[in-house]
């Protein structure tokens, strides 16, 4: 009786010979590449966090009747889902009406309304304490004073708009950031 050897592929082929070089440098190359491909995706993966908002100014007056050194502004600012605005406050009071998708608004310090209906005829929806985060939907309205100090996100799958009018210290910014 005869007895078969086994072959492995290894002995099949001259590892030597050009043609088989050049699939071994043709394999390393696919490993490369795709180790590429996966540091690529990292890559990207980790830089793809959601835009910061964008805040749009879209009018204001300085010096408006009745108040002397400060300026009256109209923004519109667009929260993508998934960002988030840091802890600030404002130099001034703010009116803040959610246009569409729901923001999380989180008040560190101070307090602040949530209004609904029309501005000449408000209803209290509630009162976010220090300490409390609520969902603010759309058709309501936040009231933000110099004391409030707060945060929000947009944790939803839409993005949040807002339509703000602030009546701010003349040089000030929007916001100012808190540590």
């Amino acid at each position: 009786m005869k007895t078969r050897r086994r072959f492995k592929l290894a002995d099949r082929i001259n590892w030597s010979h050009p043609t088989a070089r050049r699939i071994r440098l043709g394999l390393a190359g696919l490993g490369l590449l795709a180790l590429g491909g996966v540091g690529a995706a990292v890559a990207v993966s980790a830089t793809s966090d959601p835009p910061a908002p964008k805040y749009n100014s879209l009018a204001r007056v300085v010096n408006p009747i009745g108040a002397k050194g400060r300026a009256l502004n109209l923004a519109r600012i667009v929260i993508q889902p998934g960002a988030k605005i840091p802890l600030h406050y404002h130099q001034g009071t703010q009116v803040g009406y959610i246009q569409s998708g729901v923001l999380t608004y989180h008040v560190q310090a101070g307090q602040a309304k949530v209004m609904t209906g029309a501005g000449d005829a408000p209803k209290l929806v509630r009162l976010i304490k220090a300490g409390q985060t609520a969902r603010v939907k759309p058709g309501q309205w936040l009231i933000e004073q110099p004391s409030d100090h707060h945060r929000a996100a947009n944790n939803g799958k839409k993005p949040v708009v807002i339509l703000l009018s602030n009546l701010l210290l003349k040089n000030a910014k929007p916001s100012k950031l808190l540590p």
